[in-house]
């Protein structure tokens, strides 16, 4: 089989330097007119430089030979040192024609056309302009990026923000007021313009639910065995559970058998309460697969779950609940897992895999009971930050010991067996 070499055995095309030799002539007097402004760069002479090696002999003292005999105050015991250092109160006098090399050469692009007055302000650093090497839809994106990053930086040194406690409640108080005095067809979209406010909600915690830990899991692809056109009511009660295989850490997805399964127990959910017996048959989970984590993000500032209520109940309902104002109810997010579909592995060894959970709802005990409670105060109670003070107060001189931890990362029960601490990076690995 015969085949065609490339001429070229490298990479890329090779390129050879071919520099212009110099004039047979010395150049005429012509008298072309331009701004001599423009050879004033510096830049201009850096191929001069390079081509032009100059023989430099550096003495012992670098060149810059230092005379400490001529201040007689480094030699006498209790000498005037004010020629060393200057009053501060009355500065030396500087040259106009060095006042330039004062200034902070970073705060500005343009190259230096003359002395510079000091106070003045200068412009603002700009990256280079090659245009050779962007596209042209990047130069008109980056002129109005930089003509914005101007102006607003000018904006926000102009106008001073006060952030005393005084100002951040009277802003807020402002913000109430303005949205009551306010027209809801003058609001709209920040990115569609067509859309405007119809109704106004007030935002409140959640109170029913604030006690609960809530977490966001997104899949890389759709969970389960169905196509992503077919409705599939068994996600909204899927079970995660932490597992562990030869040090590594992932979570088994449970699904339950059939669709009547799922909707009979997201209904009997929603209809119990907590105080409830546990029901006579439990519902099945089956494992579906493994799945690793790929991030986690501990803190999720900017993402709630929303709940708005429009305070009307149902009054042929003897036993709904009472209506609360009408509002939007937030609750935060705990933490944020993105998952995707882990390999199958038949030699792998499970610690303790389960093909099938039994899922029963039980009363809390006392110590959860005590633990929602508290959690709940933090919205319930208007007392709460005075007695978190004081608990953050008292706690700061206790010691390890009197909460059974020793200097292992352990906890000690009741009856003397020690328990290891599980951290959330433990079970759900590392980001």
């Amino acid at each position: 089989m015969s085949f065609k070499k490339s001429k070229l055995d490298l990479l890329i095309r090779v390129r050879y330097s071919n520099p212009l030799p110099s004039p047979p002539c010395p150049p005429k007097l012509l008298n072309i007119p331009t701004d001599p402004k423009r050879y004033a760069r510096p830049e201009f002479l850096d191929d001069i430089a390079t081509s032009m090696p100059l023989p430099m002999v550096v003495d012992g003292e670098l060149g810059m030979p230092l005379d400490l005999s001529q201040w007689d105050c480094l030699w006498e015991e209790n000498g005037d040192d004010s020629e060393l250092n200057p009053d501060p109160n009355r500065p030396h006098k500087v040259d106009p024609r060095d006042q330039f090399m004062l200034g902070d050469p970073a705060t500005s692009a343009a190259p230096f056309l003359g002395p510079v007055v000091l106070g003045a302000s200068t412009p603002l650093a700009a990256m280079p302009n090659v245009p050779w090497l962007r596209k042209t839809e990047y130069l008109s994106r980056e002129g109005s990026t930089r003509a914005a990053l101007s102006q607003d930086l000018k904006h926000n040194q102009d106008n001073m923000i006060d952030i005393s406690r005084d100002a951040q409640l009277r802003d807020i108080e402002a913000s109430f007021a303005a949205i009551e005095n306010s027209d809801l067809a003058s609001l709209r979209h920040p990115t569609k313009p067509e859309l405007t406010a119809v109704e106004t909600f007030e935002i409140f915690p959640d109170a029913e639910i604030w006690a609960n830990a809530y977490d966001l899991f997104r899949f890389s692809e759709r969970p389960g065995d169905r196509p992503p056109d077919v409705e599939d009511p068994r996600l909204d009660c899927a079970v995660l559970r932490p597992m562990e295989a030869d040090g590594d850490h992932f979570l088994a997805y449970y699904l339950t058998k059939e669709d009547e399964d799922a909707i009979e127990f997201k209904a009997n959910r929603l209809a119990r309460s907590p105080d409830d017996p546990p029901e006579d048959e439990p519902t099945l989970f089956h494992f579906v697969r493994d799945y690793e984590t790929v991030k986690v993000e501990q803190e999720i500032p900017n993402e709630f779950l929303l709940v708005l209520d429009d305070g009307t109940s149902n009054d042929d309902d003897a036993d709904s609940k009472k209506s609360r104002p009408k509002g939007a109810y937030y609750k935060n997010i705990e933490r944020k897992m993105l998952l995707k579909k882990k390999r199958v592995n038949t030699y792998e060894s499970y610690g303790d895999k389960w093909d099938v959970v039994r899922l029963t709802h039980t009363p809390m005990s006392a110590e959860e009971a005590q633990e929602r409670e508290e959690a709940l105060a933090e919205v319930v109670d208007p007392l709460f930050p005075l007695a978190r003070g004081d608990a953050d107060a008292d706690a700061e001189g206790e010691v390890d010991e009197a909460h059974g931890l020793n200097g292992h990362g352990e906890s000690s029960g009741a009856n003397g067996t020690r328990h290891e601490i599980v951290d959330a990076v433990d079970v759900f690995g590392e980001e």
